[in-house]
């Protein structure tokens, strides 16, 4: 063989290797159950629907469990497994105010009626994620499927992935970056604070004492804080605060507009604006007939993407809750 074949043969395998590795990006593909249980997507979306249409703030929920499954091991459903020995996710500090788990549960015995051990949770979670969302006038966005179900979750873990509201926009980065999420996804993904509640505790700290000195968070308007003082008094646990005022049931830009009027709830939404790229989105998209919507569809299917576990990683769960 001489030696221009030869070269143009390693080209050709290294073109064959980088097609199937891409187009088995992760492993995961649309349809991925078309053959094994084709009517698995419209069981999930059916489920969903019985549940968002009676309680739409579901919704928010929802979504936030498929974001602290993905931060956590990849979106494996990690998340959804109770404490055995050794204390799992859903029991770190961060997750204890994660609600939805029967959605969850109730879409994974539909299915495994329809198809016993064939779809597995961590993709349940994916599409009960995007359904809520959208069924709520939000976007709607295509999910590859495919995932598996990982075998570990542990508090520690969470603890120490999962992004915290009191975060500054150099760990914000930082921490995204770490899952393979650009700084555009940081802010798109903080878009989600459109939809949902808080606990006062949250952001309590930002109304009492920013400093140590009994002071406010000076980044915060005034008027805003004052508000805010009123409904949340200094170690507040129990009352809950809607995160976009007015808009909380309604996936729309009101957020941006918040964040730009200096009245995000968060630390880390208020630190959006401390960097020139997600200032510059925040501001695009706090107007009416933004991208927003479509971005954040985009984002929503690459950080669904996460950490997979594909193939013969992993096991489809028979109970979303525990282990086989």
């Amino acid at each position: 063989m001489v030696v221009g074949q030869r070269v143009f043969l390693f080209q050709l395998i290294a073109v064959a290797v980088l097609i199937l590795n891409h187009g088995n990006v992760h492993g995961l593909k649309l349809g991925y159950y078309q053959k094994t249980c084709p009517n698995a997507e419209s069981i999930v979306r059916k489920t969903t629907y019985g549940f968002i249409s009676r309680a739409p703030t579901l919704a928010a929920p929802l979504l936030r469990l498929h974001f602290h499954d993905c931060f956590v091991r990849g979106c494996d459903g990690s998340v959804l497994l109770n404490s055995t020995k050794s204390q799992a996710e859903r029991d770190a500090v961060p997750n204890l105010s994660l609600r939805g788990y029967h959605v969850i549960d109730a879409a994974k015995s539909a299915v495994e009626k329809a198809c016993p051990g064939v779809v597995s949770c961590a993709d349940i979670l994916a599409l009960v994620a995007r359904d809520s969302v959208s069924m709520i006038h939000g976007p709607s966005w295509e999910v590859p499927l495919g995932r598996r179900d990982g075998r570990i979750s542990k508090l520690s873990e969470a603890l120490a992935n999962l992004p915290s509201p009191f975060f500054n926009i150099t760990q914000l980065k930082q921490n995204f970056a770490a899952k393979g999420l650009n700084v555009k996804d940081l802010a798109v993904l903080s878009g989600g604070h459109t939809i949902g509640t808080s606990h006062c505790v949250a952001f309590g700290i930002r109304l009492y004492n920013f400093t140590g000195k009994g002071d406010t968070d000076p980044s915060m308007d005034p008027k805003y804080v004052a508000q805010l003082k009123k409904k949340c008094k200094p170690g507040d646990t129990t009352t809950l605060v809607e995160m976009d005022p007015g808009s909380f049931k309604t996936f729309d830009e009101a957020y941006y507009t918040l964040v730009t009027e200096r009245r995000g709830l968060f630390e880390s939404d208020a630190a959006l604006l401390k960097d020139a790229e997600t200032k510059a989105y925040v501001y695009q998209a706090s107007v009416h007939r933004s991208t927003f919507a479509k971005d954040f569809a985009a984002s929503m299917v690459k950080m669904g993407k996460v950490g997979v576990l594909t193939g013969n990683q992993g096991e489809i769960r028979k109970h979303c809750a525990f282990v086989n």
